[in-house]
């Protein structure tokens, strides 16, 4: 997968083309800047959701979600730990497994 252009660059692009002169065609400026006419196409709308004039998840909005779902993994996997954990200490502490009497007397000697 081709590395992303910088947001900077994309906005600048997007600028470009909807300010452009009449009669400039949108493969004309993708042209100019070096990218894939359908790549700027791409950009078009999805920066009018970027700026909240369309309905649709923001490229923040869509980083954040991608943030919590790694932190919800991490979590998730912590609490694994922790349960096997709890498990095994809870297993270790009950009576008969390895510990003595309480009376603190060997059972063999009178």
């Amino acid at each position: 997968m081709p590395k992303p252009y910088p947001s900077e660059f994309r906005d600048e692009v997007v600028r470009v083309a909807r300010n452009r002169e009449f009669g400039v065609t949108i493969e004309q400026i993708a042209k100019d800047f070096g990218v894939r006419p359908m790549t700027l196409q791409k950009w078009l709308p999805r920066a009018d959701i970027d700026a909240g004039t369309k309905p649709g998840q923001s490229r923040t909005e869509a980083a954040e979600i991608r943030e919590l779902r790694k932190r919800i993994r991490l979590l998730e996997q912590e609490n694994e730990v922790l349960r096997r954990a709890a498990a095994y200490l809870s297993q270790a502490n009950l009576p008969g497994k390895g510990s003595s009497p309480a009376s603190g007397r060997c059972p063999h000697r009178s």
